[in-house]
Formats: C-alpha cells, structure tokens, sequence
C-alpha cells in the first residue's frame, strides 16, 4: 500500500481515504450532538421552570443518540487504526533495513506518532473545530459582542503560539535524534555513557515541558479573560433568562475547551513535521539547519 510513496499524514491520509472518510462522518456527528447539549441544559431548564417536560425529553433523546454514534465509532475506529499501523511499520521496515538497529527501533516508535495523530489529535481537533464554530455561532444569537470576544481570543492564541513553533520543533529534533541512539548505547553495557544518555533525554524532556508550561500559561490567561468578559457583559448588559445565562457561560467555556485543542495539535504538528522529515531521509538524522542536535 505504501510502497514507493513518501511517508506522510497526507500519504496515510490518501491511501485510506475510505475508512477515513467513514470514521471522521462518525467524528463529526458525534460533535455536533456533544456540542448541542448546552443549549437543550438551557431549553430544559427554561422549559421545567415553565412547567413544561418536553424540553426534558429531546434533552434525553439528544443523549441517548450521542451514546449510541460515540460507542460505534470507538469500537469501528480501533480497527482502522490497527491496519494504518501494521501497514506502516511494514513499510519502515523495508525501506530502512540498511539503518542501525537502534535507528530503525526509534523510528518505528516515530511512526506510530503519525497514526496517533489521526487517531487522537486530529480527531480532537475536528471536534474542536465543530464545537468553536456552534460556540461561535450560539454566542452570536445572544449577542456580536460576545462571538468577537471569542474570534479575538482566538487570534491571540494562534499569535502566542506561532511563538514557540521553532522552538518545539528544534526541541522534538533533538529528543529524536537522541532517542535513535538509545540501542547502540545500551548495547555497550557500560554505566556512564547508559547514564549520559539518560540525562540527556531528561534535560532535552525538561525544556519541551518548560516551554509547553509557558506556552499554556499566557494561552489560559487569554482564555480566562474571555469568560471573565462574557460572564460580566451578559449579566450586565443583556436582559436574558437563567438558562439562557447558564448557555452563554457553558457555550464561552466550550469556547474556551475546544480552543485549547488549537495548540495541542499545532504543538503535535511542530514535533510531526520533525518526525516526517526524518522518516522520509534514507540515512541518518535530517539536518536542522545548521543547528548541533539538541542546543536550543
């Protein structure tokens, strides 16, 4: 299935663009019914507090659908993504025979990322995507204000993170590349060098975990401004019900959620790229331009 092509999550993307197509209807279906409970918690408790039980029950029914379309598709999606991952390791395997052992082992490790990342991150992220735009949309019908709070935080989330994007990639780079020489090391059975590697590894981790710490840190000051506002301006300056405040602050949180994804799979992608990089270089590890492997 793979053979001569280049091994990318556009390539895995094309190859098994059936299945995928299948998986990402269920993805998306499953979304837009997660993101609609808010506003039917919101119609319910309007509806219960006027006496009124239906309201209740096409709360119920939305349920039980989004029960029914998540369960099928965790049971259909473990078997697409077992396939993509025996298909691309067998076609590491054969196209990377000529490497050193502890290469090739690292890079099958690599390669699972890709899968992993349709699987779980991309997944995710369109998730993300559906429930933005419903937030976006909802928070519209209660007021422009509070749709443009959410487009401007946003826009500074994308601005923070574009920030770091060079550094995780150099960072992912380095950790890689140590990482395809812990078989050579260890088969040396000698104490020290066993032990440099290690603290290499852990001081190449420390940093990637530093800057996602600063990195999440200025994205949930953005965030926590954003809910902050819009709690204050629909209480302040709109005249709405309780359950159409408890939509406002449920959709703004949603908001909130389904944006921190944005990151996530941008910070995925940044270590990605690295990875394809290296998996598609016939011999050792890519150059990183002009940079010595792991010096930030």
């Amino acid at each position: 299935m793979l053979n001569g092509r280049d091994l990318t999550i556009a390539t895995l993307l094309r190859v098994f663009r059936g299945r995928m197509s299948l998986t990402w209807g269920m993805i998306l279906c499953e979304t837009s019914l997660m993101a609609l409970i808010p506003l039917f918690i919101g119609f319910a408790i309007d509806g219960l507090l006027a006496g009124s039980m239906q309201p209740l029950w096409q709360l119920a029914g939305l349920m039980a659908a989004l029960i029914v379309v998540s369960v099928i598709r965790r049971v259909y999606d473990t078997r697409v993504y077992g396939t993509i991952r025996v298909a691309l390791g067998r076609a590491q395997a054969a196209r990377s025979a000529h490497l050193p052992v502890s290469a090739l082992n690292a890079r099958l490790g690599m390669g699972r990322e890709l899968v992993d990342f349709l699987e779980e991150t991309l997944p995710q992220a369109m998730a993300a995507g559906v429930q933005l735009s419903i937030a976006v949309i909802v928070l519209y019908a209660f007021s422009p204000v509070l749709a443009l709070a959410g487009g401007v935080a946003a826009f500074a989330m994308v601005a923070i993170y574009a920030l770091f994007h060079r550094r995780f990639f150099r960072l992912n780079g380095a950790l890689n590349h140590q990482t395809e020489r812990q078989v050579s090391i260890l088969t040396r059975r000698k104490a020290r060098p066993t032990l440099a590697h290690l603290l290499r590894l852990r001081r190449l981790e420390v940093r990637i975990s530093d800057t996602e710490a600063v990195l999440y840190g200025a994205i949930f000051v953005v965030l926590l401004g954003l809910i902050l506002f819009n709690l204050w301006f629909a209480t302040a300056e709109l005249s709405i019900t309780v359950g159409t405040i408890f939509a406002i602050v449920s959709y703004s949180w949603e908001f909130v959620e389904s944006a921190l994804a944005l990151p996530v799979t941008l910070q995925s992608w940044s270590r990605l790229s690295e990875i394809m990089r290296r998996l598609n270089t016939s011999s050792g590890a890519p150059a990183m331009h002009g940079q010595v492997p792991g010096k930030p």
